[in-house]
């Protein structure tokens, strides 16, 4: 590990120093001293702890003019994007020397995976039959964290590329050429603008989520299932395995340009749009590679055969070249690659193919074009040529089994209360009565609703009027609905499957989403001549997806999926429309917002819990959606420690989470990262649902539930009093954070605030996280837990160890065998290792009431001394001591990121000081104001990797 940590450091050295060559080159020798000394006095202060070094960085930080300022911020954030790619090569070179040495010890891998199930005694059966019935999808949002743009992205490829070239035996020219292009693509990171001038808009965010997908998952997918059939056939005891592709157990999913959530930007034509990109993206890989394996399939007839189904192919093609007459395959190919132009023409409405085509039939679906795929690798096998396959043609074939002509499953999510309003317009205009008066739908009792919807449901005449004018709001909705009942049917019901309700929070909310659907033709359900309703088909609408977010959502969660359950018209949607399967989300960052760390995590706990026997009575398979975001206060931290921490059974082998902001930058960089994490999630899904025990579970929770109920209730109260029973508090954090400054970054189409306003309750929760992310005191993921460990020592309850020590003991034991409280206290772990209260004091200076500042300040800085004492109590180390690669990987990094907090709040304190006073600036001095605190912005999340 030694010349691993060497090898890293070797990295950022080189990388450094190019930089800090650029800077010299470009912009003088005073700001590269400038930019030298602060760096000495912020590495030699985290090292050694010297004050003087301290007082050395302040004091040169203050006394920066404002180009200076900018300056510093890019050179200090540049530097650390650069580390970033120095530590992901560091980890691909350590996951690539245990592979070499054939260890079984990559924890996460498929290979250690399927030991570990083969050593409890699972079945070779067991597994296929999982890949069989799994759903694995991890699902990209916009959600606005994501603080570089595409170009700065583009970059960070190229270097990287010319990192690992470093691994090859290089003569002394090629080490010079090399270093000569890190240096050209350095200076042009160096010299490109980091920062975009215009908000971005939806288009924008597809482009970039399009980006991901051409460079990392089109790729990626084929390569990981090809992996995952290799180690299967390994695994298998007569060395058979699976033998061709497997079932499409691992797809992706978006939320861009279909989630409208608090999104005035989307609408019915950014659905079509987003639809319309990913379709042209994966037909544009499609015939590339039929292309090229037109240009590879030269075998003659001379020398093998083929099969019948592949010569009857071959005759069916365009092309009558005399030079291609003895080469069935390539004529097939040309025939395939005709349809499949065709096929583009008709969905796209424009010409991508890269070669000219004769007339051809579309395919009607993408099991069409993999048909004649089979049709290839068929007579291949049986004409001894099947190793040709592996070329290109079985991981094509396993790319159509994913990505369809859809390439992802984009969800429509809008909140609760917006349906509510559309419907009592709908009613209003109608004129509909029920019980005999005219239907103010808002102003119905939850059962009321419930009744009217349900008569609605079995209607036959319309709601909506296409000759009544309807509000903005409610057209645009409507509008939506409709787009999306055409995109389904135009490219097929993979397309959109799932409708999201956020807000969720009575049974009513769910049956409106049937009703809207029905009123805009997702639903179709057919009627007899007596207007009974024919049974459904499988195509018959979206699954409607409650998001249970906050506390009292969550604790309500379990009651209204029961009642969902109960009722007839959805047990038959479920059992024809859904393949038995209903789909629950549910939201960490409200949760974490409304109660703390600590309480939405087990609120969150207990309700999945609450799920499972609700849906086991019911005969249901439930399949969980993870609401999870960059930091750990929603949701973050490591996939695999998450997703082996649910409690038994809410996996069972069905499973989607988001991934969102500057996490898919960190995971999905490339092919080879984004394949490794991609593996994790499946191997952990994997794990989860085959080593799950119920019985070991419900120890856990007779032996430790009632300790943290009463945890969660303290760390509540205490969470609460601070954020919303402190006088102040929303003074303070609007001042001591970069909220407003966040608010301005141009890095999401998405409002950061609900309503316009200071109120934390108004604020969304992903701002709310990142601002306190930004000023280092992170206390969504910690604050509360303290008070609440240390009062149940003291306290205990009735059914709790009678002696604090033994409550202590009882605490340890759940460390190190309940996989949920340890993964719980390893998150926290992690954010108190990134925060830093004597940088969080620096932001607390900007609050201007010195009363309040040091109350609150007072608060936090009292429950971070008790949150460490506890924790280290429970684990008996320091903080990440089992971790020594965590801790100097992070100590690399605060000696870049500390400075560029002291440089925000320097300048955050300057521009408020000229808002105050009213001081005449230039615009052109109020926009690099503005763009050097966003710099800072950009640096510090680059820094920190997961504050999103």
């Amino acid at each position: 590990m030694k010349k691993t940590k060497s090898e890293q450091q070797q990295d950022i050295r080189l990388l450094g120093k190019i930089l800090g060559q650029s800077i010299h080159e470009s912009d003088g020798k005073p700001i590269f001293d400038v930019i030298e000394t602060v760096r000495r006095s912020a590495v030699s202060f985290r090292r050694e702890g010297n004050i003087n070094d301290s007082e050395v960085l302040l004091d040169k930080i203050t006394s920066l003019s404002d180009d200076e300022a900018n300056t510093l911020s890019r050179a200090f954030s540049y530097f650390l994007h650069l580390a970033n790619l120095a530590e992901d090569r560091d980890q691909n070179k350590r996951h690539r020397r245990i592979l070499l040495e054939n260890s079984d010890e990559l924890r996460g891998s498929f290979k250690h995976t399927l030991l570990e199930l083969q050593k409890q005694g699972v079945s070779i059966e067991a597994i296929q039959e999982f890949f069989a019935q799994a759903c694995i999808v991890p699902v990209l949002t916009a959600h606005p964290t994501e603080v570089q743009r595409k170009s700065t992205l583009d970059l960070h490829r190229e270097i990287a590329r010319c990192l690992a070239l470093y691994d090859n035996p290089l003569t002394e020219y090629e080490k010079t050429e090399l270093e000569t292009e890190l240096a050209g693509h350095i200076k042009t990171l160096w010299l490109t603008r980091m920062l975009r001038f215009n908000k971005l808009m939806v288009d924008d965010e597809i482009e970039n989520a399009i980006a991901y997908f051409t460079n990392t998952f089109i790729p990626a997918i084929p390569k990981l299932y090809t992996r995952l059939k290799h180690y299967l056939k390994t695994h298998s005891e007569e060395g058979q395995g699976t033998t061709g592709t497997l079932p499409a157990f691992l797809k992706m999913g978006s939320w861009i340009g279909g989630d409208r959530d608090g999104n005035p930007f989307v609408n019915a034509e950014t659905l079509k749009h987003a639809v319309l990109r990913q379709s042209t993206t994966i037909f544009e890989y499609y015939l590339k590679e039929v292309h090229l394996l037109g240009s590879e399939l030269s075998l003659s007839t001379s020398l093998t055969h083929v099969t019948e189904a592949l010569q009857a192919m071959s005759d069916l093609s365009p092309d009558q070249s005399k030079h291609r007459q003895d080469e069935p395959y390539r004529r097939a190919l040309i025939y395939i690659y005709a349809r499949l132009a065709a096929t583009a023409r008709f969905l796209t409405d424009q010409s991508i193919s890269i070669r000219s085509t004769h007339v051809a039939e579309p395919y009607a679906n993408p099991e069409a074009f993999a048909s004649d795929l089979e049709i290839i690798i068929d007579s291949l096998q049986h004409n001894q040529a099947g190793d040709v396959v592996t070329l290109h043609l079985d991981r094509l074939l396993q790319a159509v089994r994913v990505f369809g002509f859809h390439l992802a499953t984009l969800d429509l999510r809008q909140s609760s209360d917006v349906h509510e309003r559309v419907l009592t317009e709908l009613y209003r205009r109608a004129a509909i009565t029920f019980n005999g008066k005219p239907v103010d739908y808002a102003s119905l009792s939850e059962e009321e609703k419930v009744a009217l919807l349900l008569e609605e449901l079995n209607q036959s005449r319309p709601l909506v009027s296409p000759w009544q004018g309807y509000s903005e709001e409610t057209t645009k909705e409507l509008d939506i609905l409709r787009a999306a009942a055409f995109v389904c049917n135009r490219y097929g019901k993979q397309t959109i499957q799932q409708s999201i309700v956020s807000h969720t929070e009575t049974l009513s909310d769910m049956l409106e989403v049937l009703v809207l659907q029905q009123e805009t033709g997702l639903i179709t359900q057919e009627r007899d001549e007596n207007g009974k309703l024919l049974p459904l088909s499988a195509d018959d609408g979206l699954i409607v997806v409650p998001l249970f977010e906050t506390i009292p959502d969550l604790q309500a969660g379990a009651d209204i999926m029961d009642r969902w359950l109960s009722l007839p018209i959805v047990k038959n949607r479920i059992q024809h429309a859904q393949n038995g399967i209903q789909e629950v989300m549910l939201g960490y960052s409200d949760s974490n917002k409304d109660g703390g760390y600590l309480t939405s995590n087990w609120a969150l706990y207990k309700t999945e819990l609450e799920l499972v026997r609700v849906f086991e009575k019911h005969g249901v398979r439930l399949r969980l959606f993870h609401g999870r975001g960059g930091s750990v206060g929603r949701g973050g931290g490591s996939s695999f420690d998450a997703i082996l921490a649910q409690p038994p059974g809410t996996v069972a082998a069905q499973i989607r989470l988001t991934e969102q902001g500057e996490v898919i930058q960190s995971k999905y960089k490339n092919a080879d990262i984004g394949g490794w994490h991609l593996e994790l999630l499946v191997s952990a899904t994997l794990e989860a649902s085959l080593l799950a025990s119920s019985h070991e579970q419900d120890k856990h929770m007779d032996k430790f539930g009632p300790a943290m109920d009463f945890m969660s209730t303290i760390a509540e109260e205490t969470y609460r009093q601070l954020v919303y029973g402190t006088k102040g508090f929303n003074e303070y954090f609007f001042a001591a954070t970069p909220i407003h400054e966040i608010a301005g970054l141009n890095i999401g189409s998405r409002p950061a605030s609900r309503k316009s306003g200071q109120r934390i309750e108004d604020l969304r929760a992903i701002p709310w996280g990142f601002s306190w992310a930004q000023c280092r005191l992170m206390i969504t993921g910690w604050y509360g837990v303290g008070t609440a460990i240390e009062t149940y020592l003291n306290e205990g309850t009735p059914e709790s160890p009678k002696t604090a020590k033994a409550r202590l003991k009882q605490l340890q034991d759940m460390d190190q065998h309940w996989p949920f409280f340890r993964t719980l206290l390893s998150n926290m772990e992690m954010v108190l290792a990134k925060s830093d209260l004597t940088i969080g004091r620096q932001y607390s200076s900007l609050v201007t009431q010195k009363s309040t500042r040091e109350k609150i300040f007072g608060m936090i800085e009292t429950e971070h001394a008790k949150t460490l004492a506890m924790l280290k109590k429970i684990t008996g180390r320091k903080l990440l001591a089992d971790n020594p690669e965590l801790v100097s990987a992070l100590q690399e990094r605060f000696a870049y990121i500390d400075p560029l907090n002291y440089l925000q709040v320097e300048v955050i304190r300057r521009q408020r000081q000229y808002e105050k006073r009213k001081v005449k600036v230039s615009k052109f001095e109020s926009a690099r104001s503005q763009r050097t605190i966003h710099l800072t912005i950009n640096g510090i999340a680059t820094g920190l990797r997961n504050s999103g």
